[in-house]
C-alpha cells in the first residue's frame, strides 16, 4: 500500500480532507499557496473560492460520515476544471493552469503506475 499524506483544507466553515501520495503532498500545499497569492490579481467575475491548506498529517482516521476523504487526483481535476472555466482577460491565467495541470499529470502517472503494480 502506498504511503499517503493528508492535506486538510478549509474555506469558511467547510473542511475538506485530501489524500495525496506522500511524495506529492508538498506540491499540493505549494500550489495552494501560490494560487491564493495570485487570486486577488484575477479580474474575472467567475473566480472560484479556494480553500486554504491549513494542515498536513501522515495518518488520518475520519470518524462518522460528516466528512469524506477526497483522492488527490479527484481534487486536482476539480481544481483544474474550476480554473479552466475562468474568463480572465487581464492576468496570464495560463501560468496558473500550467502549474495545476503539471501536478495533475504527475498524479495521473502515479496512479497509473500504482494500479499497474
Amino acid at each position: 500500500m502506498p504511503q499517503m499524506r493528508y492535506a486538510i483544507l478549509k474555506l469558511d466553515q467547510q473542511v475538506e480532507f485530501v489524500a495525496m501520495p506522500s511524495s506529492y503532498s508538498y506540491q499540493l500545499t505549494a500550489l495552494n499557496q501560490r494560487l491564493h497569492k495570485e487570486l486577488d490579481k484575477l479580474t474575472a467575475d467567475d473566480v472560484p473560492q479556494l480553500p486554504r491548506v491549513i494542515a498536513e498529517c501522515d495518518d488520518l482516521e475520519l470518524i462518522g460520515t460528516t466528512y469524506t476523504l477526497i483522492q488527490g487526483l479527484e481534487y486536482i481535476n476539480r481544481l483544474e476544471q474550476s480554473f479552466a472555466g475562468i474568463q480572465e482577460k487581464a492576468y496570464p491565467l495560463v501560468s496558473l493552469l500550467t502549474e495545476i495541470r503539471a501536478l495533475q499529470a504527475q498524479l495521473e502517472q502515479w496512479y497509473e503506475e500504482e494500479f499497474e503494480a
